[in-house]
């Protein structure tokens, strides 16, 4: 939740800090983007490639603790949250089960390089009872490899690089603006989705009641005819 609302946070900042303070982007954020226009910076003489590195890493696992620790406190209820529909998180407790470190050490420090959210990953690893000392210095190699990939790739284009980013931050401003539109429009089309799920539902639900109800009152209206009838035939009789 925490590493969430930072990131939307920061989202606005992302265009204009690439291309005039890549490393400060890294330590908020350890974007992609702002390794490899570090990276790229040093290469032109502005900064020092360790800086870059030592800032990328900081950026990218500073919350990732928090996520072992959910790990160890809520488990599988954490699991099934983040594995979303397709529940991933299941497929990697049950290879937990099976092959217990020589699943979870690995995996923590693939991570970065995997197809899907690493906190699955994390979390896993604390309910799997890994200790804190241990997944720290295992996410750290990780992300080192990770983080040089990224620096070689900068370094590699050098002024090619700088450009594209001091570009990018030249028109920030109106990227930003963009950015906020994109999210906004999306978060308000889901909100009226649900609003329009809800009303569904509740409309049916109101249209069910009233027949649900006229039912037992026109069983009831029913039985009393036919015991009226045979009163009556009683009666005659």
């Amino acid at each position: 939740m925490l590493s969430g609302v930072f990131y939307w946070a920061t989202l606005p900042f992302r265009a204009s800090l690439v291309g005039t303070h890549p490393v400060t982007l890294e330590l908020l954020n350890g974007s992609t983007e702002a390794i490899v226009a570090g990276a790229a910076f040093a290469r032109v003489g502005h900064g020092s490639l360790v800086l870059v590195v030592l800032a990328a890493v900081v950026g990218l696992v500073k919350f990732d603790p928090l996520f072992w620790w959910a790990g160890r406190l809520w488990g599988e209820r954490v699991i099934a949250l983040l594995g979303g529909k397709r529940n991933r998180g299941a497929k990697y407790m049950d290879r937990v089960h099976r092959w217990g470190r020589k699943f979870t050490w690995p995996a923590v420090i693939v991570s970065p390089f995997l197809p899907i959210p690493s906190a699955i990953i994390f979390v896993i690893a604390g309910w799997a009872g890994m200790r804190l000392l241990t997944f720290i210095i295992l996410d750290i190699i990780g992300t080192l490899l990770w983080v040089g990939t990224l620096a070689g790739l900068g370094y590699a284009l050098g002024h090619h690089a700088v450009v594209v980013a001091q570009t990018v931050s030249h028109y920030g401003l109106w990227i930003s603006i963009g950015l906020i539109v994109v999210v906004v429009f999306f978060q308000v089309r889901a909100q009226r989705h649900m609003m329009r799920t809800a009303s569904a539902t509740r409309a049916a639900s109101e249209a069910r009641t009233p027949s649900e109800a006229r039912a037992p009152s026109e069983a009831r209206t029913a039985s009393e005819a036919r015991s009226a009838r045979d009163e009556d035939g009683a009666a005659a009789t």
